[in-house]
């Protein structure tokens, strides 16, 4: 008995936590899409040198709430020579305009600014 007793006991926790990540998922989200193409003949250590400090921004500016960034793979040629896609998360509108003018993003702006040749942004809520 005491052994159903505690694996109820667990089933119900786990239930609760399962209850409660479920409800973070619909909390209203705002994305912020990054599109970059870089200036032809920038190097691969200037392009590195740009994701490095875009992906220190998360650690910088505590309103963005997820981040995530790749490098464009599309087998359909379609990318206008965009490359490179970061995507953030914040939770309100307030949190990205606190973002957008931060001395973080400011500084990252300084690093990015020689190399870019594009940039293309989209914000959304997230609609599920």
């Amino acid at each position: 008995m005491k052994r159903f007793a505690v694996l109820f006991l667990l089933l119900l926790t786990v239930a609760v936590m399962h209850a409660q990540s479920s409800n973070n998922t619909t909390q209203k989200q705002l994305r912020h899409v990054v599109l970059f193409r870089f200036k032809d003949g920038t190097s691969p250590q200037d392009i590195q040198k740009v994701e490095e400090a875009f992906r220190a921004l998360p650690s910088k500016i505590k309103e963005i709430k997820g981040f995530e960034w790749g490098i464009n793979n599309s087998p359909e040629k379609l990318n206008e020579g965009l490359t490179h896609c970061f995507f953030l998360t914040f939770d309100s509108e307030k949190g990205r305009d606190i973002y957008l003018p931060h001395p973080a993003h400011k500084a990252f702006g300084a690093i990015l600014k020689p190399y870019l040749d594009k940039v293309v942004v989209v914000d959304y809520w997230v609609n599920k």
